[in-house]
């Protein structure tokens, strides 16, 4: 009997497969080859643990979010906290295991994309751990509302390259890393920010953040005695999602929800609800679904999270959303960001954008299954490099600025109940 958490690549049902340049197939082929050597290999997987140990902090905390309870009809939350690793997200998970497979494969340069700049930075700082010469590709959209995560970049040796085709975005810094790797593939590896693009990525990036569900699984148990009633994550590519996912895939009794940007509304022009409004169709390397329009050209996404602002998703979700075994659910930037402050406000913990989602979207899962239920939330990075972001949305440095202002009556009765401000 194959399990659903063994579920390997070239294809996941009719999604995933390998749709490149003929002369990036033996590079993939020498990737999936040396991972799966490498999962093999004692030395490597000790070598892994020993710095994901030692270096980027695991295991991750699970936290109790006490106070949030109120604002979730009573139900239990409870917080995985990959904002806690060296970087500041789950994305170092996948970086440190791609960096060791590099020096595997001989190659002495890494290239990598990045939206919200979090897998930048990681990869910039596994090149600097590694000796490794770094490239990251970044829509030059990007690179202005997350200019901190640039500079961080440089600082640790990185050169990034700001990407001014197309929508200046996640999509097009992907095409951007593609064209570099065909043209340097001898001595380059690409090191995949999320569990997208062409066979092996989609399965290599998965295991890689499995560790997320591992622990979140041993840690709930630990904790309530039993596996929580529902765990849920953010989707834009998917890494998070998949990573946490994967350890509940084989528990039926477990509910899982994929929280994806709606934007200004799933309904509008402007989102990136991949799975709720998107067709099949191939982007990236892997057969998928995407925006498009009706002539089958991909379409501009839209998320106030630059982690989320992309118009696909990895071919495993889109497998796992026909079956019904993951439940997948828009989430506009309003409720996001609403879910931003509050669990700054309640819990003194500050998401990452792409995380409020979740966090939005567990809110409403709370409300709905009541006071009985055990939500996991994965807490996939931490909002520092957001606060430009924060700051205009809710004009937080205008000196007159008294938040309840732009409170929602609900929530600035929630938020009186448990002691306001003052």
């Amino acid at each position: 009997m194959t399990h659903l958490r063994d579920a390997s690549g070239p294809y996941f049902g009719e999604y995933g497969g390998r749709f490149v340049p003929e002369s990036l197939i033996a590079a993939l082929d020498e990737i999936a080859a040396e991972w799966a050597a490498a999962k093999a290999d004692p030395e490597f997987k000790d070598e892994l643990a020993r710095l994901h140990r030692d270096y980027s902090g695991r295991p991750s905390l699970l936290t109790d979010a006490v106070r949030l309870r109120e604002h979730a009809g009573g139900a239990r939350i409870l917080l995985k906290r990959e904002d806690l690793n060296h970087t500041g997200s789950h994305k170092i998970n996948n970086v440190i295991g791609q960096a060791l497979l590099t020096k595997r494969l001989g190659k002495d340069r890494v290239i990598a994309e990045t939206g919200a700049g979090q897998h930048g930075v990681a990869t910039a700082t596994a090149a600097a751990l590694f000796g490794l010469e770094c490239t990251v590709y970044m829509g030059a959209v990007d690179t202005a509302r997350q200019a901190l995560n640039v500079a961080r970049m440089r600082l640790l040796g990185a050169e990034v390259v700001a990407v001014e085709a197309g929508s200046a975005t996640l999509k097009d810094a992907i095409n951007e890393a593609m064209r570099d790797w065909v043209a340097n593939v001898e001595r380059t590896n690409y090191v995949f920010g999320t569990a997208a693009g062409p066979h092996p990525f989609p399965e290599l990036v998965r295991d890689l953040q499995s560790i997320i569900g591992e622990e979140a699984r041993e840690q709930s148990i630990s904790m309530t005695g039993g596996l929580p009633t529902a765990v849920v994550a953010c989707v834009g590519g998917g890494s998070n999602a998949i990573g946490i996912f994967n350890a509940f895939l084989d528990d039926e009794e477990v509910r899982l929800y994929g929280f994806e940007a709606a934007g200004e509304g799933a309904d509008t022009p402007r989102h990136a609800a991949t799975l709720t409004k998107g067709g099949k169709g191939v982007l990236h390397g892997a057969r998928t679904r995407l925006l498009q329009d009706s002539d089958g050209q991909t379409i501009e996404s839209h998320s106030i999270s630059a982690g989320l602002d992309y118009p696909a998703v990895g071919p495993e979700h889109a497998w796992l959303a026909d079956i019904g075994r993951v439940t997948y659910v828009p989430v506009t930037d309003d409720a996001a960001m609403q879910a931003m402050r509050l669990l700054s406000r309640t819990e003194g913990i500050i998401p990452a954008i792409e995380s409020a989602h979740a966090l939005a979207g567990a809110l409403d899962l709370g409300r709905e299954l009541g006071p009985d239920a055990t939500i996991v939330v994965s807490l996939s990075g931490r909002g520092d490099k957001d606060m430009e972001t924060a700051m205009e949305y809710f004009k937080l440095g205008e000196p007159d600025r008294t938040d309840l202002e732009v409170m929602p009556a609900e929530e600035a009765e929630a938020v009186e109940k448990i002691g306001g401000d003052s």
